[in-house]
């Protein structure tokens, strides 16, 4: 299997399946291609969600911002995953909860190994998804993950000169609670980097100041009522129910959020 993730929306990913199928018999699976435009740590984080459902596999991730530029294209095999991606941090988070490692743990570990991809040879500047990342993922998949060394495009790297992304943590202290918002979903829930366990045993919280009762599930509250609860990521979320959190708290990627138990 190849999983495919990008920012491009569409067409583009359809070049990336033509490139994979014209190179190799495998099987492709979208994981998303509307992750938002160019947001490395928004990608790093829904990576690291769904990722590790998957059965071993070749990940195919590209949000590259810095793509036609001297940022390298890489290959991270763990254990019997693979994750090809440009070198800005985006598989990093991913590659660590692959590998069972706590988040900002040294990757130098038996399960990893890490390499460069060679995207000399790139007919696009602008087009690495196509031109470098969909060709090494096919080239993978068909020499398979453990005979990544065999492949002429790809060279040992020293998994330390990798960029890094580490998803922030939040400060708890005496029933506060100082986070921020990691992403924005498609309904309008925005998930914090709170961990779910800060609302145990809580009716209700204040979040920014602002009095919000707790909820098991989305229909503890009226339609259209906010609440806070914990989403299947494990996260605190400041929803609405059947509505969107993220308006009717004034929140966004990025913004500060407090809570406190009431």
């Amino acid at each position: 299997m190849i999983t495919l993730a990008s920012d491009f929306g569409s067409p583009y990913p359809a070049a990336m399946k033509g490139v994979i199928c014209a190179h190799s018999d495998a099987r492709i699976e979208d994981i998303a291609h509307d992750f938002p435009r160019h947001d490395v740590r928004a990608a790093a984080f829904w990576l690291r969600e769904l990722l590790p459902y998957f059965p071993p596999a070749v990940h195919c991730v590209v949000v590259d911002p810095g793509v036609g530029t001297d940022r390298d294209a890489i290959v991270l095999r763990v254990g019997d995953h693979a994750l090809v991606a440009p070198d800005n941090g985006v598989v990093l988070p991913v590659a660590r909860e692959l590998a069972g490692l706590a988040p900002g743990d040294s990757l130098e570990h038996d399960d990893v190994s890490t390499f460069v991809i060679d995207d000399a040879e790139a007919d696009s500047t602008t087009f690495h998804g196509r031109d470098v990342f969909a060709p090494a993922a096919a080239a993978l998949h068909e020499a398979g993950v453990q005979n990544a060394e065999s492949l002429d495009r790809l060279t040992p790297t020293d998994s330390a000169n990798l960029v890094d992304c580490t998803l922030p943590e939040a400060n708890i202290e005496n029933g506060r609670a100082e986070g921020e918002i990691l992403v924005v979903d498609d309904f309008g829930n925005a998930i914090t980097n709170i961990p779910g366990e800060f609302l145990a045993g809580a009716s209700a919280v204040t979040v920014n100041g602002e009095h919000t009762p707790v909820g098991d599930t989305f229909a503890a509250v009226s339609e259209d009522d906010r609440l806070v609860t914990v989403g299947s990521h494990g996260y605190v979320e400041c929803d609405v129910n059947q509505g969107r959190g993220d308006e009717a708290f004034g929140l966004e990627p990025g913004d500060g959020v407090i809570l406190e138990r009431c």
